[in-house]
């Protein structure tokens, strides 16, 4: 047993070396990050999900820094943590992709509510760098501050007019202001150098003015403020806080034109390995493919996309769910698919490899959990176990369209849970008594400690199962021509996330 134990300790991905360090990667990409205002996630996710999504938002960031390119397409974007953040910490243009319409409008009311967070750490970075006019701010008196505003916007107001007319304010309308996300720093500058551009003398006057108190004034205005503003209407005859509005609408307008960065889109639609990224996003650029634990199919179908699409020019896949993998040589007579989940790389194909489902079900436990004394549910388990017996000797059903779920959890005893189950099963529980349900359980209670063992067995093995898949995916990789490097980053702690291993890869650079 020790013997074994090892064996499948040295064929797993640590003992193989075939994963570059995080560290490594983020010092080939130039990926340190200074000076940014870091997001506390752990305030609105779990431990799990923080840890992961600041983790790989970090490593995404560094690989959109080297090709010098800001737009994301997350696929499987679930709840839009990952994409959330990737467009609030790091600047970047997401685009969100789940199946599920439900799922892509709960990241939307999400995105809403964490952009209010984002409000707030952004302000504090404010106070940081430019404490003496946020000083001023809140200590000067209200006469002042009013006054401050006015000025500035009466002169823009005016500078605005002069050169653009009343027409070009109404293209704010078009723009959805919540979608557009924080105007930074970074963005106003840029704003003023189009403006230079465009001949505003005027408007660069004020500039120094703008940069250290327009955006205190709009931190502090709600994201829903302002409104699309129409050329009819006869600016004279405006309050100021109406003129306010305006302004800040014209700038935000003209900002997103010139730098359409910060901006997270969730999209309803169902990937394959056949999508044309085009139909779905209509401003497809140069981008990078990422995707956060995306089940079974999809995270293959992920690297069939990148490498199929010129425009992509690295991918960041976690995977999980293995069991949900489609197999070309399981029997499978009832599986139409076209492009298979497992195997990916020539090599595989070649031998007709397949792992079954039971093997790809082990694939998904997790060693290092268990290492540290989170140890396996084996009463659930053993529920589980002999409810298979029970359902097959009494009802002769082998397989079932139904599932039982976390029945477990819910129930207060053997004998009801076996009722529990039976009724989702849709089974008629009234052919079988309590007595003879309960002498099933009797029957195999001295067994527990097998079935423990032959759990803590594919426990161990894991590991090596998991390896396999992932190194099916990094040959594939390997097999085309246009990539420039890939491998296998270990991104996550284990024991806070057990799909912890990132399949990478860059495009040659044209």
């Amino acid at each position: 047993m020790q013997a074994f134990v090892l064996a499948a300790k040295y064929h797993s991905v640590p003992d193989l070396e075939v994963c570059t360090l995080l560290e490594q990667m983020l010092e080939a990409l130039n990926g340190k990050q200074e000076g940014r205002s870091e997001m506390k996630t752990d305030e609105f996710m779990n431990d799990k999900k923080s840890h992961e999504v600041q983790v790989m938002s970090q490593l995404v960031d560094s690989i959109a820094d080297f090709y010098g390119i800001k737009q994301v397409i997350d696929l499987g974007s679930g709840k839009g943590y990952l994409s959330s953040f990737l467009s609030m910490q790091y600047n970047l243009k997401v685009y969100g992709i789940d199946s599920s319409s439900t799922n892509t409008h709960g990241a939307n009311e999400r995105n809403r509510k964490l952009k209010k967070h984002w409000r707030a750490y952004q302000s504090r970075a404010k106070t940081g760098v430019k404490g003496q006019v946020v000083e001023e701010a809140k200590e000067g008196p209200v006469e002042d501050e009013m006054k401050c505003k006015s000025n500035i916007n009466e002169d823009l107001l005016n500078a605005n007019n002069h050169l653009h007319g009343e027409d070009h304010l109404a293209t704010s309308a078009s723009i959805p202001l919540e979608s557009t996300g924080v105007f930074t720093d970074s963005e106003m500058s840029q704003t003023s150098k189009q403006t230079e551009l465009h001949g505003v003398a005027q408007l660069q006057s004020y500039k120094n003015k703008l940069s250290e108190n327009a955006f205190s004034i709009m931190n502090i205005l709600p994201s829903d403020a302002i409104e699309g503003t129409s050329s009819k209407n006869n600016y004279l005859e405006l309050s100021e806080d109406e003129k306010e509005q305006r302004k800040i609408a014209s700038i935000k307008a003209r900002a997103s034109k010139s730098n359409e960065s910060n901006i997270y889109f969730p999209l309803t639609s169902y990937i394959t390995a056949g999508t044309e990224l085009s139909d779905i996003i209509t401003d497809l650029e140069d981008c990078i493919m990422v995707g956060l634990h995306t089940c079974g199919d999809l995270a293959p179908n992920t690297l069939r996309i990148f490498t199929a699409t010129p425009e992509i020019k690295a991918v960041c896949s976690v995977g999980c769910c293995y069991h949900l993998l489609s197999e070309q040589y399981e029997n499978q007579k009832d599986c139409m698919v076209e492009m298979w989940g497992f195997p990916m790389c020539q090599y595989l194909k070649e031998e007709r490899w397949c792992c079954g489902r039971n093997a790809r079900m082990s694939a998904c436990l997790a060693l290092e959990r268990v290492a540290v004394g989170q140890m396996l549910p084996t009463e659930s388990l053993f529920y589980r176990a002999v409810l298979q017996v029970i359902i097959e000797e009494c009802y002769g059903v082998t397989k079932s369209d139904h599932h039982v779920g976390k029945i477990f959890s819910k129930s207060s005893s053997f004998l009801d849970y076996v009722r529990k189950s039976l009724k989702k099963l849709e089974l008629d529980e009234s052919k079988l008594p309590d007595s003879r349900i309960m002498d099933y359980y009797e029957k195999y209670k001295p067994r527990m400690n097998e079935l423990e063992a032959f759990n803590m067995l594919k426990v161990v093995l894991a590991p090596c199962i998991e390896v396999l898949i992932l190194l099916d995916r990094l040959c594939y990789l390997k097999e085309q021509d246009n990539i420039a490097w890939s491998g296998l980053v270990k991104l996550f702690d284990p024991v806070k996330s057990p799909r912890c291993y990132a399949v990478i890869a860059l495009k040659k650079q044209q």
